[in-house]
C-alpha cells in the first residue's frame, strides 16, 4: 500500500475526481466533507470517511489522527474544500465575504498546521492547495472570491519558503473554468446566467479530471522535485 493522503471537500467536483485518481493509484485516503454520504458512496477502497467541516480545527486534528492510527503517517494533503460565493462589494451580503474566507483560507491553514510539524520532522511530506486563476488575476464580480485565492497563493509560496530546508514540498494548483457544482452557491441569478454565457462562448471548460491529472502529476514527482504551481485552463478561455 502506498502513502495516506488526506482530501478535503472530497465530496464532488475536482476533489471527488482527486479522490478516485489517487485511489485507483493505490494510495489509502482520508476523504473530508461535510456531506459524508456522498463520500461514503464513492465506495473507495481502503478510504475512511469523515464529517469534517474544514473550519473547524480540532475536528480535523482528529480526522487525521484516526486516518494515521490506521494508514500511517500524512504524506500529501490536498486542500480542495472552497466556496466561491461571486458578488459586487456594494450589495453582497458580508456573511458571504465570511464564508469564503473561513473556508477556503482558515480551512487551508488548519490542514496545514495539522499536518506540517510532524511533516518537518520526518523531512518529507506534500501540500498541494488548490486555488484559481482567480488567485493570479482579478475578475468582475469575483473581489472577496479573488482575495481569498490571492491569499492562498501567498501562504503556499510563503509557506514553501519556510518548510523547502526541511524538504516538504508545497504546490499551487490554479485551475480556470472547471464543470463543478461550485457556481451554484452563487445567489445571484443574473451572475449565474452571464457565468454559463461565458462558459458557452469559450466552448466548453475543463473536466474535474483534468485538475486531477494536475494533482498526480505534480505529487508523483520525487520528493527532491517540487512543482510550485500548476496553472491550467481551457484552451479558449480569456482571460
Amino acid at each position: 500500500m502506498k502513502k495516506l493522503v488526506v482530501i478535503t471537500g472530497a465530496s464532488s467536483g475536482i476533489g471527488e475526481s482527486i479522490s478516485k485518481r489517487l485511489s485507483d493509484e493505490g494510495h489509502p485516503l482520508l476523504l473530508i466533507a461535510r456531506r459524508v454520504e456522498r463520500i461514503t458512496a464513492l465506495n473507495l477502497p481502503n478510504a475512511l470517511c469523515e464529517a469534517v467541516d474544514v473550519t473547524d480545527k480540532q475536528a480535523f486534528s482528529a480526522a487525521v489522527a484516526k486516518a494515521e492510527a490506521q494508514f500511517g503517517a500524512v504524506d500529501c494533503l490536498i486542500n480542495n474544500a472552497g466556496v466561491m460565493l461571486l458578488g459586487q462589494i456594494d450589495t453582497q451580503d458580508s456573511d458571504e465575504w465570511q464564508r469564503m474566507f473561513d473556508v477556503n483560507v482558515m480551512g487551508l491553514l488548519h490542514g496545514m498546521q495539522t499536518v506540517l510539524k510532524d511533516m518537518k520532522q520526518r523531512k518529507t511530506g506534500t501540500v498541494i492547495n488548490i486555488s484559481s486563476i482567480a488567485g493570479r488575476k482579478t475578475f468582475a464580480n469575483h473581489a472577496a472570491y479573488c482575495g481569498t485565492k490571492f491569499a492562498v497563493h501567498a501562504i503556499t509560496e510563503t509557506v514553501r519558503e519556510e518548510v523547502a530546508d526541511s524538504d516538504v514540498r508545497l504546490t499551487t494548483i490554479s485551475p480556470g473554468a472547471v464543470e463543478t457544482e461550485l457556481l451554484s452557491h452563487t445567489t445571484s441569478d443574473e451572475i449565474k446566467a452571464g457565468y454559463d454565457s461565458w462558459k458557452q462562448d469559450m466552448g466548453g471548460v475543463l473536466a474535474a479530471d483534468d485538475v486531477a491529472r494536475a494533482v498526480s502529476f505534480a505529487y508523483s514527482q520525487p520528493q527532491n522535485v517540487c512543482i510550485r504551481e500548476i496553472a491550467l485552463a481551457p484552451t479558449r478561455q480569456q482571460p
